[in-house]
């Protein structure tokens, strides 16, 4: 079997549960042209307004743009913000079961304004209210249901007292009953209430708080004494444009530098970890890669304003910039190919896997590439036995955009990818197989 190359084909559908603090983020967009005579204040001309589910919303949108079927227990305030949660989370295709509604709870919410792509002002809306017994009773009756068949939990705590320190503990010691990893991205100083989950992700200034350690004390004392107060597995520490560290009980510590070609705003990159994070270890990656992912998709959305939903597709180029050969998907790995092409158009040419590059195959891949821009070229290659340094060759060009090996067909390709052209290379010549039916099953 040919190795798998490039961890983003490693990814598949899973069932994640998300667990925490959901709210409302709103953007005012506009733009500055003057000072208000009232007061030395900028005056922002609104051009439009937004909204959609922040905080462990986020982290569930950033799941579903990953392909994961997600469930959620969170709770919101019977009022026009808590409705338009609900809605929008209904809408992207999210169990929402267990999200409950709490009589004069007000649903928060943060409005960012915003002026030519600068953030100059966040106004935020909300009351720090504890969960009452009743909702918290009916949350914990709620939990053996919402986490059947999930593959990993997610909990987002934004430090809005939904999480108590009852709720964390049945829910972590009912997923390790069931064998089921719990991420948590923390909030506070106290992490000792996520006792027994599987890994943490502070954030640097967290991680210092949660350790009651000066900002002088090494990063690697900060860890030690997490891992060995909290009993977690492994500590994640998210650093903004410094990356992230990765530390484990055995005394490991692995850093990963953020590559981000411009930082604009961190909101959200720590929801896009968190969000990374599960979907690559419920896919059983080894946690070093699993992490390197996280950090790739971080560095991505801090390169935008506010919180940003990445995708496989986003992820595909990003990794393809790092090294082509992230291209390469075999055929027990195409949903990673059918989400990385999600709302692109794409063509399709079959070569055999041993051709060779011949100025038949070279002609014929700049005249698809030339001739809709906008479609991903494809390449499948026909064989048991593909040459490396073929497909090596093939990698490196950017006509090309991905390449499939030891796919069943290439019938069975064009069905779950559905691209709008068709071709083959025979005896070469570039042969359009969609005017010939009989020749595209024979392939």
């Amino acid at each position: 079997m040919v190795k798998l190359i490039g961890m983003l084909s490693r990814l598949g559908p899973v069932k994640v549960l998300v667990i925490g603090d959901f709210m409302l983020d709103a953007y005012t967009n506009g733009k500055i042209l003057r000072i208000s005579p009232e007061a030395p204040v900028s005056v922002l001309h609104v051009h439009n307004e937004e909204s959609r589910p922040g905080g462990a919303g986020n982290v569930v949108f950033n799941l579903s743009s990953l392909g994961a079927q997600v469930s959620v227990i969170g709770r919101v305030g019977r009022d026009y913000a808590g409705e338009e949660i609900r809605n929008s989370l209904e809408n992207e295709g999210i169990d929402v079961r267990g999200l409950v509604s709490q009589k004069r709870y007000k649903t928060p919410v943060k409005n960012r304004f915003i002026a030519d792509s600068q953030q100059v002002l966040r106004v935020d809306f909300e009351t720090i209210t504890p969960l009452p017994e009743d909702l918290e009773h009916e949350v914990i009756q709620k939990l053996p249901d919402l986490m059947e068949e999930c593959q990993i939990v997610a909990i987002s705590d934004y430090g809005k007292e939904f999480l108590s320190h009852a709720l964390l503990g049945v829910v972590i010691e009912m997923a390790k009953a069931r064998h089921v990893p719990v991420i948590v991205d923390p909030k506070g100083n106290d992490f000792t209430k996520y006792r027994g989950a599987t890994i943490l992700t502070p954030n640097l200034s967290e991680a210092y708080a949660a350790a009651r350690l000066p900002q002088d004390i090494p990063l690697d004392e900060v860890a030690v004494t997490i891992l060995k107060t909290c009993g977690v597995e492994q500590l994640m520490i998210t650093r903004s444009e410094e990356g992230i560290s990765l530390f484990n009980r055995d005394g490991d510590r692995f850093d990963f530098p953020v590559r981000s070609k411009e930082v604009k705003d961190v909101t959200g990159a720590g929801d896009t970890v968190l969000s990374m994070l599960s979907i690559a270890l419920a896919n059983g990656l080894d946690i070093k890669y699993a992490a390197q992912l996280a950090n790739i998709a971080a560095g991505m959305v801090i390169e935008r304003i506010g919180c940003a939903r990445i995708d496989l597709s986003d992820m595909a180029e990003r990794l393809m910039e790092f090294d082509v050969e992230n291209k390469i998907f075999d055929g027990e790995h195409i949903f990673a190919l059918q989400q990385s092409l999600k709302g692109k158009g794409c063509s399709v040419l079959s070569l055999e896997s041993n051709h060779g590059m011949s100025t038949a195959v070279f002609k014929s891949l700049r005249k698809l590439a030339a001739k809709n821009p906008e479609n991903k070229l494809v390449l499948y290659l026909r064989g048991n036995q593909p040459d490396r340094e073929f497909i090596s060759l093939l990698s490196s060009l950017s006509d090309v955009d991905f390449i499939v090996v030891e796919c069943t067909s290439l019938k069975d390709l064009c069905d779950l990818i559905e691209p709008a052209e068709i071709y083959a290379i025979e005896a070469n010549k570039l042969i359009d197989l969609e005017k010939s039916p009989a020749q595209l099953a024979s392939v």
